[in-house]
């Protein structure tokens, strides 16, 4: 009779759960205060309208903007991504989310971004509000935002009832995707 390895699933086990504890803020355990999350998403969004040209525009033609801020994502083969954020209709905060995702493959390292969904209509906000866990690419299509020159944001190109933004302290950020990331909102 043939012995199974059990040692490759089990070190593939240990791997996803220091890699997630390793990439794991703080405030998952204790989870970040109302006024925390408001400060971060003020300053996500004065980052976003200084840096992209047409951003403010574009904006005020939203239905409803979900800005998660400081996503810490991080991996070893095995990688996590972990985020609390506001969702806003007409600039005032009205529920609280947080962004979970994970993914297998060949990643090493860490980083920390702002990840922003705009609703452009409003049968595509109000079935996100609807969600009691909503995941890109399952119950709804991201349709993730393509710059322009000068880093700007074409409003007469963009048609898609979600538009999807992923960006850093350093801009926006090219080829990122969101597929597969669960949106949960939070009881505060």
């Amino acid at each position: 009779m043939k012995k199974k390895n059990i040692l490759i699933p089990g070190l593939v086990i240990l791997m996803l759960i220091v890699t997630l504890a390793a990439c794991a803020p703080a405030r998952i355990h204790s989870g970040s205060s109302t006024n925390e999350i408001d400060l971060n998403v003020d300053a996500s969004l004065d980052r976003f309208t200084r840096d992209v040209k047409g951003a403010s525009e574009f904006l005020a033609s939203a239905k409803g903007v979900l800005i998660i801020p400081k996503v810490i994502q991080g991996g070893f083969f095995v990688g996590g991504q972990y985020g609390e954020g506001a969702l806003r209709i007409g600039g005032k905060t009205v529920d609280y989310y947080s962004l979970a995702g994970g993914s297998f493959g060949y990643q090493i390292g860490a980083q920390q971004k702002d990840i922003m969904l705009v609703f452009m209509e409003e049968e595509a906000l109000n079935k996100f509000r609807a969600s009691t866990g909503w995941q890109a690419g399952v119950d709804g299509t991201v349709a993730m935002a393509n710059i322009g020159v000068e880093g700007s944001v074409d409003t007469t190109k963009i048609k898609d009832p979600i538009v999807g933004f992923v960006f850093g302290q350093k801009g926006l950020m090219a080829g990122v995707s969101i597929s597969g990331s669960k949106f949960t909102k939070l009881t505060r």
